[in-house]
């Protein structure tokens, strides 16, 4: 079968990573890490495990980093190559490990990626495991399957950039009759979100900014408002398109301000704060909002952050892939700002429920409240991979918000 592998190649990796700037085709024509390959299933591990056939799956922002070069190497470890990429997914059970109840065959799931404790056959979980935190499970490179952190990422279990790929009976949730498979495949982005939000839901009162209108940061307003939230919410997005999903998914104030000063005197304005010209091209923000979700993650969107956050408020920065630099951290001992990490999901409580936050984003989309199927605004065949990877990359002129890769009609 057909598989989109990134490959461990230091020639290729010096060759994208000098060229890559000027010619970004290079990463995806064939001289960069990304390989379209021809490869046969991966085998289930063992009986606990089941075969999915893939129907969507979404071009996530990490595979972007990965494919481009820009994701930190200190996560190499929790990796093994080759892997094939695709971590959101919606597909079909299409083969079922002897141990496997409670699915049948042709019945659509959506995957929880994350491989931790349970899917890699330890009874005794981790620590964090066993809190219902298998996103920061200390076994990623232990058990029954190769090193990686998820599916989409581990060469033993394949991934949703082919037409099958493995999972264990742990991570499948079932898929209502009432979803759409473009509402589905966003289950594991807005898990993302909704862990984000759950783990640190702002009050009612607060004000709180949202840096990007990508994927992510529209499914965190999104997340806000689906579990009840009235704070005040302000987004920043660079393309009118970003702007109008804004808008319509619940934003309060949409700003469209280049980043760093102007942004500054646009939040002044709406928070009351003061800003100052320092010295050397610095800028200081008295006051600001009270908490800040970081959906970019670059150096200036990061600076951004911290700079417009008030005394004790909090940043927190969601699923970064990144590796920012050369960001000024001064505000966070000079007014205590707090800053927090979330990565991937968890086991989250929502409406007095605990469950994986993946699970939650199918239950709020199938009671109807939210609507995300609209956001899905490209499909491509795996072979176009290179016209879906040059639309991901120019969406100012594209005007994607999620594409994804299709297996079915």
């Amino acid at each position: 079968m057909l598989a989109l592998q990134i490959v461990e190649s230091v020639p290729r990796y010096l060759l994208a990573k000098a060229l890559g700037r000027v010619q970004p085709a290079v990463y995806w024509n064939g001289w960069g890490l990304l390989q379209l390959r021809d490869i046969p299933e991966p085998r289930l591990p063992n009986g606990e495990w089941v075969r999915i056939g893939t129907r969507l799956s979404g071009i996530c922002g990490s595979d972007i980093g990965l494919i481009t070069l820009h994701t930190s190497p200190t996560t190499s470890p929790l990796v093994s190559f080759p892997f094939t990429l695709g971590h959101e997914i919606v597909g079909e059970v299409t083969e079922l490990g002897a141990a496997v109840e409670g699915f049948q065959i042709g019945q659509r799931v959506v995957v929880n990626p994350l491989l931790g404790c349970v899917a890699r056959g330890f009874r005794d979980l981790c620590v964090e495991c066993a809190r219902g935190m298998p996103n920061r499970c200390l076994r990623f490179r232990e058990g029954t399957i190769a090193p990686g952190i998820m599916i989409g990422f581990c060469r033993d279990t394949g991934g949703g950039w082919s037409p099958t790929f493995v999972a264990h009976r742990s991570q499948l949730v079932p898929v209502p009759d009432a979803l759409s498979d473009e509402e589905a495949v966003l289950a594991e982005p807005f898990g993302v979100a909704l862990h984000a939000v759950l783990r640190n839901r702002p009050s009612d009162d607060e004000t709180v900014l949202v840096v990007g209108a990508g994927i992510i940061g529209l499914l965190t307003v999104a997340a806000l408002r689906a579990i009840g939230c009235r704070a005040r919410i302000l987004v920043t997005a660079r393309y009118p398109f970003q702007a109008e999903a804004a808008a319509r998914l619940g934003a309060d104030t949409v700003l469209r301000s280049r980043p760093g000063p102007a942004l500054y005197r646009e939040l002044a304005r709406l928070t009351g704060a003061r800003v100052y010209r320092a010295r050397f091209g610095r800028w200081l923000v008295q006051g600001g909002v009270d908490r800040v979700f970081d959906c970019v993650g670059s150096s200036r969107s990061v600076q951004d952050a911290l700079a417009v956050t008030r005394a004790g408020g909090r940043v927190v920065l969601v699923g970064l892939a990144s590796d920012p630099g050369g960001v000024d951290w001064t505000p966070i001992w000079l007014r205590e700002v707090e800053i927090r990490g979330s990565m991937a999901y968890a086991d989250d409580v929502l409406d007095g429920v605990r469950d994986s936050s993946i699970a939650h984003a199918v239950r709020l989309m199938a009671e109807r409240r939210v609507d995300l199927g609209w956001l899905v605004t490209h499909r491509f065949a795996l072979t176009e991979y290179r016209k879906a990877l040059e639309t991901v990359t120019a969406k100012g002129s594209s005007g994607v918000i999620k594409a994804v890769f299709a297996f079915v009609g």
